[in-house]
């Protein structure tokens, strides 16, 4: 399988978490699926794959490393690299979207507000999680807080 199939293939994989959390946040199947481990299971599992396959391959040379910019520019500079980057970026925001989609719920955030948030959540990452935070503390539902309230 190409590169390019494998980023296909990881891209398209969690398009239908993201579908449940935005449209369907209260199906049976939603907190199945995207509340449960599945997804952090199966994406996790091919990061490694793929890191370990990285490291292994020499694929990023030398100058790699977590300490620079330069050194994280030779990780993606191959495609292998690109992988586990990516992947790493979908495990994380499809975790925080599903989080954003519990708290929500838990706070009484009302869904059509928060729906916006997931998307720029999935888009975005960062901006997502930004935009949940700025609503709950507009609409006085938690502000800031991470603490977990109770269901």
């Amino acid at each position: 399988m190409t590169y390019e199939a494998l980023f296909s293939v990881i891209n398209m994989s969690v398009l239908p978490a993201w579908f449940l959390l935005i449209f369907l946040p209260r199906l049976g199947l939603t907190k199945q699926i995207v509340h449960s481990g599945i997804y952090p299971l199966l994406l996790g599992v091919f990061y490694l794959i793929a890191l370990v396959w990285s490291i292994s391959s020499g694929v990023t040379g030398g100058e790699a490393n977590f300490t620079s910019i330069s050194g994280i520019t030779a990780i993606f500079q191959s495609p292998l690299g690109v992988l586990v980057g990516w992947s790493h970026y979908l495990v994380f925001d499809l975790f925080v979207g599903a989080w954003i989609g519990r708290d929500s719920q838990r706070r009484g955030v009302p869904h059509l507000a928060a729906a916006p948030c997931q998307f720029f959540t999935f888009l975005l990452g960062p901006v997502g999680l930004l935009s949940y935070l700025l609503l709950r503390m507009a609409l006085r539902k938690g502000g800031l807080s991470l603490d977990e309230t109770p269901a």
